[in-house]
Parts: C-alpha cells; sequence; structure tokens
C-alpha cells in the first residue's frame, strides 16, 4: 500500500499480508443470510465502487450522508465523524468508534446514525433519497458560500445549475423547481415509531 492510504487509515501491508481478496469474499459479507433490506454506509457512493451489483446481488442502498443532509439540515457540516460529536447518537460507545477512518469503527458509527435517521423517517424515504444526489443545505461555495439556497439570486442559481459538481447542481435545480411552483417543502413526518 502506499503511504497516502497508510497514513489514513493506519494498516499496513503485514496486517493484511494473508488476507483473501476482496473479490473472493464480497458476495458473501454483502449478502448474509437472512432478510436484507438495503445496505448502508456514509457517502454510499464510495462503496458502491466496490460493492457492485455483482457482489450485493442488486441489494438498495441507504447513503447516511444524503439522508443526513435532509433530516439534519440545520447542522454545520455532515461527515461521520462530525455527525457522531454534533448528535451524539445514544448508545455509542466513544471507544468502540474510534480510530477513525477504519472499517468496523466507521460501521459503528454509522450505525448509529442509521439508526437516528430511521427514528426520523421511513426506509422508503431514505433510500428514495439515496437514490438522489446530495440536497445540500447551503450553498458550498463562492461569494454566497454558507447561504441557503433561497437566499441567492435566480442568476446565480443558475449558474449553480450548470456547475461540475453533481450535488451542487442538483440543489440549485430543486431551488429553481421551488421557485417555479411557488410550493412549500412539508416538514418531515416519521413513518414508523422510533428505535429506541
Amino acid at each position: 500500500m502506499t503511504p497516502d492510504t497508510i497514513a489514513v487509515h493506519h494498516i499496513l501491508d503485514s496486517h493484511v499480508a494473508d488476507a483473501p481478496f476482496w473479490k473472493e469474499i464480497a458476495a458473501s459479507v454483502l449478502r448474509p443470510p437472512g432478510r436484507l433490506d438495503a445496505l448502508a454506509a456514509h457517502r454510499a457512493g464510495f462503496e458502491q465502487r466496490y460493492c457492485t451489483p455483482r457482489f450485493t446481488g442488486g441489494t438498495p442502498w441507504i447513503c447516511t450522508w444524503k439522508s443526513a443532509l435532509r433530516v439534519w439540515p440545520e447542522l454545520p457540516r455532515f461527515s461521520n465523524q462530525m455527525l457522531r460529536y454534533q448528535r451524539m447518537p445514544e448508545g455509542l460507545v466513544h471507544e468502540i468508534g474510534l480510530p477513525a477512518h477504519r472499517a468496523m469503527p466507521d460501521a459503528y458509527v454509522t450505525a448509529h446514525h442509521l439508526r437516528d435517521l430511521l427514528n426520523a423517517t421511513s426506509l422508503d424515504q431514505l433510500l428514495a433519497w439515496s437514490s438522489e444526489p446530495g440536497l445540500l443545505p447551503r450553498v458550498p461555495a463562492g461569494p454566497d458560500r454558507g447561504k441557503t439556497w433561497d437566499r441567492i439570486s435566480d442568476q446565480a442559481l443558475e449558474n449553480f445549475a450548470r456547475d461540475r459538481d453533481v450535488d451542487v447542481r442538483f440543489s440549485a435545480q430543486t431551488e429553481l423547481a421551488r421557485r417555479g411552483e411557488r410550493q412549500e417543502i412539508a416538514p418531515l413526518e416519521p413513518a414508523q415509531g422510533t428505535l429506541l
């Protein structure tokens, strides 16, 4: 592995020298026995590059990042670790979620975010949001950085609607459509009771 990869994950070549190749075990990891409604990951698009339908059997994905953007738009940032400390999920044992950027601790933290999201809205809603680009609550860059989309000009929105970033484009196009229809967005209503 490169020093860059090691610096992020702190996994050395010697730690994985006897490990099987991902393609040899992926299906057994991603399709365990029993009922499986969805797979989940924070920034699921990244995981889907390696966990392809060939290995998942076409199981749908929940992206906890995209879902958090919708459920908690007032939060300042949405990384897995920032959500952990902003939301302080019930039952999360601090030490089990460390070190960050390792598979088990990150999955543990993400599982707590998933539970909180399912306490806020339905599985179907999370799956629907996860199938779309991320709906950013605020402008991420430029002179309007930090403003909510409803506070910027039509011209700025039209420029963002042509941005290279799919999430920026989607967010700007969503606000343009909202302005054209002048409809209010209904508040989230949980589709089931809480899990805790």
